[in-house]
C-alpha cells in the first residue's frame, strides 16, 4: 500500500513549528483524524510538551532548527525509531526567529538584505532540509506528501512584509519545481496560502477594525479561522488529493482569487 492510498490515521506527519500558533492548530487537526504527529519546535518546549500530554501515544516532540540539515536528519531518524515507520507527510510551517511586528516592520528604505536572507534561511532552506531528509523514507513507501505553508500577501500585499512575502513567493516556486521533480517517486508537493486568521499568535495584536475590514471584503463576510485553514492540510495529506500536486490553494474565504 502506497502513501497515496493511506488514510490519515495510518500516517506519520511532521509539522515544523508545530507547537504553537498556526502550527499547533495543524498538529491538532491531524491528531483529530488519528494521525501520529511529530511536533518539531525550535524554542517552544513547554507548548510542545503540552501537546505530547494531549496524545502521549501519538505525539513525539523533537527540538530542531529547520535551518540545520543535520538536526533535521536526526529528527527523521528519531521519528522512525519512535513510531517504527518513516514519516509519510511533511508540513513546512516553521518561521524561526520571525515575528509579525506590524508598523515596526522594515519599509522599503529600511529593508536590508539580512531581512530577506533570514526568511530564505528559515522558509526555503528549512523546506529544502525537510524535503531532502524525507525522500528516502517516502521512496521506500512508494510516495509521500509535502505541504508548504504560504501566504496570500504576495498576491495581495495589503501589509508590505517585504522579507516574509519574498520568502513565501520563493517557496511557491520551489513547490512547483519539486512537484515536477518528485512526481515520478509518488511524492506530491503543494502549498496552502492564507491571509489574516482569527486568531493565532501572528494575528493576536491585530486591531478589531482590521478584522472587520477583511471580513467586509471577503465573499464569506468573515475572517478565516486557523481550524478552517488546517482542514486544507488534511485534504492534501489524504487519499482524496492523490492526483493533486504543484498547486497553491488559497484559503482565505475568497478574498484573493487564485
Amino acid at each position: 500500500m502506497t502513501v497515496s492510498s493511506l488514510s490519515i490515521d495510518q500516517q506519520v506527519v511532521l509539522v515544523t513549528g508545530g507547537a504553537r500558533g498556526l502550527g499547533a492548530h495543524l498538529t491538532r487537526a491531524f491528531l483529530g483524524q488519528g494521525a501520529r504527529v511529530v511536533v518539531n519546535y525550535f524554542q517552544s518546549r513547554d507548548a510542545a510538551e503540552a501537546l505530547v500530554r494531549e496524545a502521549p501515544q501519538r505525539v513525539l516532540a523533537v527540538q530542531a532548527d529547520v535551518r540545520d540539515a543535520e538536526a533535521i536528519k536526526s529528527l527523521f531518524e528519531q521519528a522512525r525509531e519512535h513510531f517504527g515507520t518513516p514519516i509519510t507527510t511533511v508540513v513546512n510551517n516553521a518561521l524561526p526567529e520571525f515575528t509579525f511586528n506590524g508598523d515596526a516592520r522594515p519599509d522599503a528604505a529600511a529593508l536590508d538584505w539580512s531581512h530577506l536572507q533570514q526568511q530564505f534561511e528559515g522558509v526555503n532552506r528549512g523546506a529544502l532540509n525537510t524535503t531532502q531528509a524525507a525522500l528516502a523514507g517516502m521512496r521506500e513507501q512508494g510516495g509521500g506528501r509535502i505541504v508548504n505553508i504560504g501566504t496570500n500577501l504576495f498576491q495581495n500585499p495589503v501589509v508590505p512584509y517585504h522579507d516574509y512575502t519574498a520568502g513565501k513567493a520563493a517557496l511557491l516556486s520551489l513547490t512547483r519545481t519539486l512537484a515536477n521533480d518528485l512526481g515520478p517517486d509518488g511524492v506530491t508537493v503543494n502549498m496552502i496560502s492564507g491571509g489574516l486568521l482569527c486568531t493565532t499568535d501572528a494575528s493576536s495584536a491585530t486591531p478589531e477594525a482590521v478584522f472587520d475590514l477583511i471580513a467586509q471584503n471577503t465573499p464569506l463576510r468573515r475572517v478565516t479561522t486557523p481550524e478552517e485553514f488546517a482542514d486544507a492540510a488534511l485534504f492534501f495529506a489524504s487519499p482524496w488529493a492523490r492526483a493533486v500536486t504543484g498547486q497553491n490553494l488559497i484559503v482565505d474565504g475568497g478574498l484573493v482569487k487564485g
